[in-house]
């Protein structure tokens, strides 16, 4: 699997990324380690002197006031993002092929020709991890069990990539890996 470098983007400095590879058995507790470690990796790097991500009871991480962030990982590669000042930051890392079929459900159909190759820039792996990365980002949108990734609509314009739900919107970058596709929102 391709390991991102920490600044995918070249110097991003409204942000830091860092990842940290998963340790075998590469179960949850290992993913979890490797999220914090990342986390704690891209809380030093953003300033903060606070290094410590806790849980909170709804499972999301909860970074120190003043830097948001967010964590992702596959079996084998955690990554985190912290934006200092931002409102919001999702990120999302999908190693997996998305199906056609599982394509026709997360996208809609303008998103699918428009965004999508060969018309696009786009693979649906992509497309899904910038729903992801925008869904973290807007989560304070929408109310618990009516806010679900999929009903975020994508666009480009300019060669960039807006996620809106509810008439709010939220930038996307998205990286492209052969075996990976990385995206990430921030809130301001």
């Amino acid at each position: 699997m391709t390991v991102l470098p920490a600044a995918p983007w070249g110097a991003a400095p409204e942000m830091s990324v860092e990842t940290s590879l998963v340790l075998p058995p590469h179960g949850p507790a290992e993913q979890f380690t490797a999220g914090r470690r990342a986390a704690a990796a891209a809380l030093a790097a953003a300033g903060s002197a606070e290094r410590t991500v806790p849980r909170a009871r709804d499972g999301r991480p909860l970074f120190p006031q003043g830097f948001a962030g967010s964590i992702s990982h596959t079996g084998r590669l955690a990554v985190a993002v912290v934006a200092p000042g931002a409102e919001a930051v999702g990120v999302d890392i999908e190693p997996a092929v998305i199906t056609a079929r599982t394509a026709a459900f997360i996208l809609r159909e303008q998103e699918r020709r428009l965004l999508l190759a060969p018309a696009g820039p786009y693979t649906a792996r992509d497309l899904f991890a910038a729903k992801e990365a925008a869904f973290k980002a807007m989560s304070c949108i929408g109310t618990l069990g009516e806010f679900l990734f999929w009903q975020i609509g994508l666009s480009r314009s300019g060669g960039a990539l807006t996620a809106t739900y509810r008439g709010e919107s939220v930038p996307v970058r998205i990286r492209s890996e052969a075996d990976l596709s990385f995206a990430v929102a921030i809130r301001h």
